[in-house]
């Protein structure tokens, strides 16, 4: 028999649309589930039972039916501020703060329909790519419950491949939507930098951070990408955002439609190239040789792209990624409730020279036109998403800063670039390990680009028929 959780994110909007099913019993269902489920798995920070079938009730009676997200559950990722309710940031520091406002991607949502069910488990600030530290258990793969789920919006992830959330906001600021996606079999996207309102990029350090969507399908993602885009629905002019070039939705006709043929890059070579020993492993070279040969095979255009080395990128990044936790508000003996690499992110940061930050800086706006440059002839280009498989739990090491950075690099050379470039990426599940543990690859695009990420992700999607599959604790 098939039950709520058994259905995508699109057929619930439908049902929903139809009276087939009400808000209140749609969050009743998923947060029976989330009750059973998240203490072995960890995806949830906080949960908001009551609070989420009032605000169900009450989109039931108040709120247009024509609302995007209309009656979806969904929840804040635990690095969004949302009135009320505690937002830990994954820190022992903020174990107790509880905001008076929300910020704009949760006002976002609200207005768009959805129904928050509470906050999704996210490391330290949002720093590392895995979600695991001392304020919480770590969030696992519900594929492999010894594997990690990624980061950092790990929780988001787990509690989306486990039936607990349809889908799920997320943010990337490095590859934080993709590298879980991947992680846990899903589909995740970071839009263009100025595409998301909530979440544009704009006032983030170089212009990484951009909030996105984490779905079990291509259409699904892309359902709330446009929810996060046009709360109210298109046309959205009237909303204030620095557009990416290109279409401004609604994105859900491409990814249901899946058409066109385009010309197609693969790229095996990364900027980490030159400072750290990048490998990818065999079978995430198998997941994208397969990808590849899908392709072709729809018509596509595709040839390898020549390497291009970048021997300044490790330096200027890593100075990027150290400046912006200087920012971090913690100071004095609170500094002793953060984790290890928070602290030494912490005092690297606070030491950058101002003038080392704007060289860093100004290399990386000169690395995004040479990346723009180099994909201008491709209308997407194909990289793994990950270069080795999911990692268990414990596999980064907590205390030595420098390992655990190139531990990072190593298990994800192919995102950073991307937010550094300002592009567009989509992960999409196409395979998995000897021990079903899934496995994905990356396409990016053009900047704007949305719409062909779309309609190749569902090509690419509908032939390996990856989205009807669930974990044994499904």
């Amino acid at each position: 028999m098939t039950e709520l959780h058994d259905h995508t994110a699109l057929e619930l909007h439908q049902l929903l649309q139809r009276g087939g099913v009400s808000p209140v019993e749609l969050a009743s269902h998923y947060l029976e589930r989330i009750e059973r489920l998240n203490p072995e798995v960890g995806a949830f920070e906080t949960v908001t039972g009551e609070a989420a079938l009032e605000r169900a009730w009450l989109v039931e009676r108040e709120v247009p039916r024509a609302r995007p997200l209309w009656g979806m559950p969904l929840a804040d990722k635990d690095l969004q501020r949302r009135a009320g309710v505690p937002a830990r940031f994954g820190s022992r520091a903020f174990a107790d703060f509880v905001p008076d406002e929300s910020d704009e991607l949760v006002q976002a949502v609200d207005a768009a329909g959805a129904v928050s069910l509470g906050k999704t488990a996210t490391p330290e600030f949002g720093l590392p790519s895995y979600t695991e530290g001392l304020a919480a258990p770590p969030a696992r793969n519900p594929w492999d419950l010894s594997l990690g789920a990624g980061g950092s919006s790990g929780g988001a992830a787990a509690a989306v491949a486990a039936g607990m959330l349809p889908f799920a906001p997320g943010s990337d600021g490095g590859g934080s939507i993709r590298i879980p996606a991947a992680v846990c079999g899903l589909v995740g996207v970071k839009p263009s930098r100025g595409r998301v309102p909530g979440g544009s990029g704009l006032a983030s350090l170089a212009g990484l951070g951009v909030a996105g969507p984490i779905a079990r399908t291509v259409a699904d993602a892309a359902l709330l990408l446009d929810g996060l885009i046009a709360p109210e629905g298109y046309p959205a002019a009237h909303r204030f955002a620095v557009r990416a070039p290109g279409d401004d939705g609604p994105f859900l006709g491409a990814a249901v439609r899946g058409e066109g043929r385009f010309q197609l890059g693969v790229l095996l070579d990364s900027p980490w190239d030159e400072a750290y020993d990048i490998a990818i492993d065999e079978p995430s070279r198998g997941a994208l040789d397969l990808a590849v040969d899908v392709l072709a095979g729809r018509g596509h255009g595709i040839e390898e792209l020549a390497s291009a080395p970048e021997p300044g990128y490790a330096e200027a990044f890593r100075t990027i990624w150290q400046a912006g936790a200087a920012t971090i508000p913690v100071d004095g003996e609170r500094e002793a409730l953060l984790d290890p690499l928070t602290r030494w992110l912490l005092g690297r940061g606070r030491a950058v020279p101002a003038r080392q930050l704007a060289e860093a800086l100004a290399w990386l706006a000169g690395f995004e036109q040479r990346v723009i440059r180099r994909f201008a002839s491709y209308d997407a280009v194909l990289t793994p998403a990950l270069a080795l498989t999911p990692r268990p739990v414990g596999w980064y090491d907590p205390e030595d800063g420098e390992r655990n950075f190139a531990q990072q690099v190593q298990f994800t050379p192919f995102t950073s670039f991307v937010n550094v470039s300002g592009l567009p990426a989509i992960t999409v599940p196409v395979t998995e390990t000897e021990s079903g543990v899934p496995l994905g690859v990356q396409l990016i695009g053009r900047p704007g680009g949305e719409a062909v990420l779309f309609a190749i992700g569902a090509q690419l999607e509908r032939r390996v028929r990856r989205a009807a599959l669930h974990p044994a604790l499904w």
